[in-house]
């Protein structure tokens, strides 16, 4: 297969996986298990051969039980190199996620040690379809399979342990071994049955609220069932909302953690009303003249407001001081069933039945709800998380699906004849099939009107799609709600109608829903381990919080001695402690300017996420609302003024800071002109090269320029324009001298935007410069391994062996103090732009 897929996927100037070639050692051939919590938590299962590392997916991970036959999905080989790779792939990246080593070690063909003779054997396996192998890992060892399955989906196969000496028994979850440490048996242990224990009755934590909850999901399931152990209770047509509730305060924000203040305020000012501080797990509905939710007319809200919205509660996750999640759900349900019973306007509890599954599905039915959900009595809230404790069984046949299209329209019909719509299956957009049903004429505008941005000249699709009229590709970035009658045997959706778009939910999260058996789900709701009691010390390091009297005003700050480099023991106490000590040289780069709130409030292991949309800051925090130049809807932006608020953006966990170029007297003119230097397969001495070079350009230009590293593997390149002049201006002076330094450096540098592209060349990305861009300010800190930091240099320190990792939040400080502020001269005078273009005629 070689590295040409695994490269081409990839901009190894955003991700901090290693690119690389064919690799060949001596010794024990290498095997690695990675965990990668990417939109779908699975395992990549990797074996060095021919110099790269063969490689499978394996969404439920391995197992050393060889009952267990685990699905295992070829993708494209990975160089050699990736073996020790840990970290974060960011967001916008192929596989973005979380990447952890779960395990790793040497392996073997059955019948020799020897890695040569193994490998001629692996190889003649791995081509007739079935590969033997023995493990000497730490938690796999002993005796697999690999069989490739025939007349399945391409690339299926099947991961199997065999019965040896090192094969258990019991249920093996390789969750359960993170740590390196069994719960349930050791591998490679005599076979015994595990011993039943007692449950230890949960209880509530004393904490701090938590913040930024990932909802728990449901697994989907074939048919409904009774048990006195599970309640049941209506799955809502609407969209699934979190509730922060604290001093008055409301936050109410969708699974992707996307603000729904605005759109639904009745529901804000209910929760206003309610007088405890809690945190809720709900769907925001909107119900018809019969009483039932529907999604369309939820959808056509904002048109047409309803007097029958509301916010139908089903869980309660933290009450006055007490962290809920442990408790068991039906004990969280009567403590919520009582937190309502004082009736708020806008806010319903959303009840449930105990046992009788089968008549309460036959009743959702009758009534034609979407379905039901069927949750274990006793399961936790396991944040994030789609755990079979939780289950949802639908009436009918439902999909999200994400827009990769649409045709023209023919006959009458306007602005759009189908959408073509696909979902993510290992990582790959694959087409679903079209929709040209569900419409309205005002549908059918409004649609197109969001589409049209997005348009693109390239198929998404990762097939060859071939629809019935002519087509316009489109950024896979909508998602679509369809109802459909059933799934084709080449996995097309059948008479697929259009209910509306989903606001809440991510496109990369959006993949195939295929329902497991009942009784399979209920098995493995048994087996659910359960969660990891806190140790007391722990908890109190963890939660520490404080208020800070900054420039006069109290500032709340929680979470002071959270890990956020885990690594290099920074605490979220220390990232604020550098923000405040250089607050006198950073707030003048943030000053009067919008906002785009970049949160790790995770630290650095866990995904970060955007937030633009600011509708709930304290009094004393600004906010401007404009208009979201990528959906033109409004948007609440924070703009940040002073130190307080500079801290109470580091208190959401905004560790990196991205000010708009432009400030809110005039939007319109940037400050400054940007380039980028975003380099592919290069060393940062390239970098430096790339940036000289544009130095002597600019130079020639009589346009003076100052740089600054990225906190990452690039470059930024600044001049100062006063606010003179628009961004279309400052994009193409950018693109002059970005030219010019292509003509000097052709083979180093790229104008090309695609990665796969400019593989071994930097980018020169003069694109930023336009309204509502940002990039990283000047002494930010970025949410990389070492806490580097965006740091403005002396011209005489930008030379071959320049290090952008020595810049880090530890040692910038210092440095500025000795230094002083060398960015400051980008907020002065500006460029004669027009003499400038006129002297590199």
């Amino acid at each position: 297969m070689g590295l040409g897929k695994y490269n081409e996927k990839r901009n190894f100037g955003e991700t901090p996986e290693p690119a690389g070639k064919e690799q060949k050692h001596k010794g024990q051939l290498r095997f690695v298990v990675q965990r990668h919590q990417a939109s779908t938590l699975h395992y990549d299962f990797r074996l060095e051969m021919e110099g790269v590392l063969k490689s499978w997916a394996v969404p439920k991970g391995p197992s050393m039980n060889p009952s267990d036959k685990r699905l295992a999905m070829e993708v494209e080989d990975h160089p050699y190199s990736y073996r020790t790779f840990e970290g974060d792939i960011p967001e916008g990246n192929y596989g973005a996620g979380h990447v952890d080593i779960w395990d790793e070690g040497t392996y073997h063909a059955p019948d020799t040690e020897d890695p040569k003779e193994s490998e001629n054997l692996l190889l003649q396996g791995l081509k007739s379809g079935s590969i033997s192998f023995v493990l000497e890992g730490e938690k796999l060892h002993g005796d697999f399979s690999l069989v490739k399955m025939k007349g399945r989906q391409k690339g299926a196969w099947l991961l199997i342990k065999k019965d040896d000496e090192a094969a258990v028994s019991e249920i093996y979850n390789s969750e359960d071994y993170l740590d390196g440490t069994a719960k349930k048996s050791v591998p490679g242990k005599p076979k015994k049955t595990a011993a039943k224990k007692p449950k230890a009755k949960a209880t509530a934590k004393t904490g701090d609220m938590p913040h930024a909850i990932v909802p728990m999901m449901a697994k989907l399931t074939d048919a409904p069932f009774d048990s006195e152990d599970w309640v049941f209770e209506i799955k809502w047509d609407g969209y699934r909302a979190i509730a922060e509730v604290n001093n008055g305060q409301v936050e109410l924000y969708s699974r992707n953690s996307k603000s729904f203040g605005d759109k639904y305020k009745p529901i804000v000012d209910s929760l206003q009303q309610l007088g405890e501080e809690a945190v809720l797990d709900g769907e925001i509905v909107v119900l018809n003249d019969e009483g039932y939710a529907t999604f369309q007319q939820l959808q056509n809200y904002q048109n047409t407001p309803s007097e029958h919205l509301y916010f139908y509660v089903f869980d309660l996750l933290y009450l006055n001081d007490k962290d809920l999640r442990e408790l068991p759900l039906l004990e969280r349900k009567q403590m919520l069933d009582k937190l309502l019973q004082e009736e708020l306007p806008a806010i319903r509890y959303s009840d449930h039945v105990v046992g009788r599954g089968k008549d309460f599905f036959k009743e959702a039915q009758r009534k034609q709800i979407e379905g039901i959900m069927a949750k274990k009595a006793d399961s936790p809230y396991r944040d994030g998380k789609r755990s079979s404790e939780w289950l949802k069984i639908k009436t009918h046949l439902r999909q999200e699906a994400v827009i990769g299209g649409f045709t023209e329209p023919k006959g009458k019909r306007k602005h759009i004849g189908a959408l073509l719509l696909g979902v993510y299956e290992h990582g790959e957009f694959t087409y679903v099939g079209q929709s040209g049903s569900g419409f309205n004429s005002k549908s059918l505008e409004a649609l197109k009107a969001k589409l049209d941005p997005l348009k693109q000249t390239e198929s998404p699709f990762s097939d060859k799609v071939k629809p019935n009229a002519p087509a316009t590709w489109v950024k896979p970035e909508l998602v679509a709600e369809i109802t459909f009658a059933e799934w084709t045997s080449d996995g097309i959706m059948r008479q697929a109608i259009y209910e509306g778009l989903r606001e809440d939910k991510d496109a990369r999260d959006v993949v195939r829903e295929s329902a497991m058996h009942t009784s399979d789900a209920v098995n493995e709701a048994e087996q659910e381990p359960k969660p990891k009691k806190r140790s007391a010390s722990a908890t109190s390091k963890v939660k520490k919080s404080t208020t800070r009297l900054i420039e006069d005003q109290e500032v709340p700050l929680t979470s002071l001695e959270k890990f956020y480099w885990s690594a290099e023991h920074i605490t979220k106490g220390d990232m604020i402690d550098y923000y405040q000590s250089i607050g006198d040289i950073i707030v003048p780069y943030l000053q009067d300017r919008p906002q785009s709130l970049f949160r790790n409030p995770g630290g650095i292991t866990k995904p970060g996420f955007f937030q633009k949309d600011v509708t709930h800051a304290p009094d004393w925090v600004r906010t401007i609302k404009l208009k979201a130049e990528s959906t033109g809807e409004m948007v609440e932006y924070l703009v940040c003024d002073n130190k307080a608020t500079l801290a109470y953006m580091n208190n959401l966990g905004c560790i990196q800071l991205n000010p708009w170029s432009s400030r809110i007297t005039n939007l319109d003119k940037p400050d400054y002109m940007i380039i980028d230097l975003d380099p592919g397969e290069n060393t940062y001495d390239d970098v430096v090269e790339v940036a000289l070079t544009t130095k002597e350009v600019l130079d020639k230009a009589g346009a003076a320029a100052y740089c600054k590293t990225s906190g990452a593997t690039g470059m930024h390149i600044f001049v100062p324009l006063a606010a003179k002049y628009t961004f279309e201006q400052a994009r193409s002076f950018a693109h002059i001298v970005s030219r010019l330094v292509h003509e000097k450096l052709p083979k180093l540098t790229s104008l090309e935007r695609k990665p796969k592209e400019r593989r071994k060349q930097v980018y020169l990305d003069y694109m930023q410069n336009a309204i509502g861009q940002t990039i990283a300010a000047a002494y930010t800190v970025r949410p990389k391994a070492e806490a580097t930091v965006s740091t403005p240099l002396n011209w005489n320190e930008v030379k071959a062996g320049l290090l952008p990792g020595e810049f880090t939040l530890k040692s910038v400080p210092a440095r500025i103090k000795k230094k002083g502020d060398l960015f400051k001269e980008v907020l002065g005078s500006g460029i004669d732009m027009e003499s400038c273009i006129e002297r590199l005629k």
